[in-house]
């Protein structure tokens, strides 16, 4: 029967949840001070106004949680009468609940309802927000690699690797130590990815960073050992990714191939963080 209540009443805090034109939930203090058992709207103020301090105590701005709005009210002949009153966000719903009359069964359970939303809510920014960070450190290696792979062009050329198609050698067996075998074609083939992806595009941070590792080791490896032909310099470069993957190995990291490979590109991500920066400009 507990249980029957609780959900009943979780659902009453659903039916009076409003959206706005942004997609952003809210709740109209006058309902939800109805709901919670409040017949006197007066009363439900100062509950409001707890609200509000418990709200400025925990650092938030309180505007951006409780805000004056007109609420439209409906009356028994289907009457309809707007009154002044507050548009209120999940969070400072939670802290009005907080501050309730703690006898209710109804705001007990508004607290659990409330605490549950906020928290849900709470996991979801979290996953944006490592989603976000995630996204500027594969721009962030990806940049860096672009740089170093140039670096590794120069100092690969004056180890005698000396034509495109030289480099394109030079550059699968790094590949080939790194990733278990495999050359360029064999690692887009495992990816999945379509003919006019590229595959450095298609890499997280931690595979981005093991080809980073790959390629300024390989640059100094072959300063160091004055490598000055191709066949020493591409047996070089095997010999740095072999030691990348047996690192990994010995770390108890996720071999790189076997890594997950993201549906978002570098270059769309780049695309999208040009395109932020110009309005904020504007």
């Amino acid at each position: 029967m507990n249980n029957d209540i609780e959900q009943s009443h979780h659902q009453s805090f659903e039916d009076i949840k409003q959206v706005d034109q942004n997609a952003n939930e809210f709740w109209y203090a006058r309902a939800l001070g109805k709901l919670l058992g409040y017949s006197d709207f007066r009363n439900f103020i100062n509950v409001i106004e707890k609200a509000k301090e418990a709200c400025k105590n925990s650092g938030q701005d309180i505007s951006e949680h409780i805000v004056e709005a007109n609420e439209q009210l409906t009356f028994g002949q289907g009457a309809e009468q707007s009154f002044s009153s507050f548009a209120l966000s999940r969070y400072a719903c939670y802290l009005i609940v907080q501050n309730a009359d703690p006898s209710k069964p109804i705001v007990a359970n508004g607290q659990t309802y409330f605490a549950i939303q906020t928290r849900r809510q709470e996991l979801k920014d979290d996953e944006n927000f490592v989603q976000l960070k995630e996204d500027e450190k594969r721009l962030f290696l990806r940049n860096e690699l672009k740089k170093h792979n140039k670096q590794l062009v120069n100092v690969a050329y004056s180890s005698g690797v000396e034509t495109t198609l030289d480099f394109a050698v030079f550059q699968n067996h790094g590949y080939k130590g790194l990733y278990g075998g495999l050359d360029a074609k064999g690692i887009h083939q495992k990816k999945g990815l379509k003919k006019s992806h590229k595959i450095l595009d298609y890499m997280g941070s931690t595979e981005l960073a093991a080809n980073l590792f790959r390629a300024t080791q390989a640059e100094e490896k072959l300063k160091k050992d004055g490598v000055k032909d191709k066949h020493s310099a591409n047996k070089t470069h095997y010999k740095v990714g072999q030691k990348v993957r047996q690192t990994i190995e010995e770390l108890g990291g996720t071999m790189p191939e076997e890594l997950d490979t993201p549906q978002k590109s570098i270059t769309k991500i780049e695309k999208e963080q040009k395109s932020l920066e110009t309005k904020e400009d504007r």
